[in-house]
């Protein structure tokens, strides 16, 4: 398939692997970017030594395209840049933070620049900061989350219609029939996170990937509203931030009960109780864990099945 996505990145699915924190590692990123999609390194997780040897053993691992998704608001955020530059990344997804601020920078390196959305305003922001492309994500995505709490089916349309720029859907979207439906409404490419969490590649710990493919639906909740939004598998913890919530706990106070290393805890060392276990409403649907190929390649395929099957019907 051809489309801008697609000739943007220089490869051969519009399927991009969401840059998770503590999942998203080069054995992760390669193995998509070796089925025909785009692997992402997630350096929310990582040292600045670590994000480099990350980048360096994926680019032993594969010799297709990859990129580094950073979250703006990272506290090191100068060596992280310094890195991805010095370490020839040629593709970066940006999120958490003003597109303007390093999306200039990035593209002087010759840098491809994404920034991901949740709302129009800041789709709009992105475009006018020169962003190469946006990642419009809605309410039910995984991890953190926009405060507008719009869904996919309703922020994909109007994000594309405001702008220019490819557009790609995030947000509920683990199966091939969610790709056709993004595409219906305006995208030319997809990111895929929870179902790449439950992958073989994914440095998520065992117990992790098993709760995911035993979740089921109504069991991830959106919380802490007061400081990010985040989209949580519900547990000990997240009813911790519950009670916490109901008592009108200060910012200072979730802060504090946040601040214990709480998503390393439960997605990369599998504390199911205490851990802050971040993954998407996509989740219910999850059922096996299987490779990172397999998975770009039913998506595709289902892609292409509910593409004919659309077609058959006029």
């Amino acid at each position: 398939m051809k489309n801008r996505i697609t000739e943007l990145f220089g490869i051969e699915y519009p399927i991009v692997q969401a840059g998770m924190i503590w999942c998203s590692g080069w054995r992760l990123a390669s193995a998509v970017s070796n089925a025909g999609g785009l692997g992402l390194i997630g350096a929310g997780s990582m040292y600045p030594d670590v994000l480099k040897e990350h980048i360096e053993k994926c680019k032993v691992a594969t010799n297709k395209p990859f990129g580094v998704n950073v979250p703006l608001l990272y506290p090191d955020i100068e060596k992280l840049m310094a890195i991805i530059v010095a370490g020839g990344v040629k593709i970066v997804f940006t999120s958490a933070g003003n597109p303007a601020t390093w999306t200039n920078y990035l593209k002087q390196a010759g840098i491809t620049v994404v920034h991901v959305v949740s709302n129009v305003k800041f789709a709009l922001k992105s475009q006018a900061a020169g962003v190469d492309a946006v990642v419009a994500e809605g309410f039910e995505a995984g991890g953190h989350n926009g405060r507008e709490e719009t869904t996919t089916m309703c922020l994909i349309p109007e994000v594309k219609d405001a702008l220019q720029i490819p557009v790609i859907a995030a947000g509920g979207i683990g199966s091939g029939r969610a790709m056709m439906a993004a595409f219906a409404l305006g995208a030319e490419g997809v990111q895929v996170g929870s179902r790449f969490v439950a992958s073989v590649e994914s440095s998520a710990h065992t117990n992790f990937k098993d709760k995911v493919i035993n979740t089921s639906e109504g069991q991830t909740v959106l919380t802490l509203k007061q400081l990010t939004p985040v989209r949580l598998i519900k547990n000990k913890f997240s009813e911790q931030v519950e009670q916490a919530q109901q008592r009108c706990a200060t910012r200072e106070e979730l802060t504090q009960l946040l601040g214990r290393a709480r998503a390393k805890k439960g997605m990369f060392e599998g504390d199911l109780n205490e851990g802050e276990l971040e993954i998407g409403q996509v989740s219910s649907q999850i059922k096996n864990i299987i490779p990172a190929r397999d998975i770009v390649k039913n998506i595709w395929n289902e892609f292409l099945k509910e593409k004919n099957r659309i077609a058959n019907l006029f």
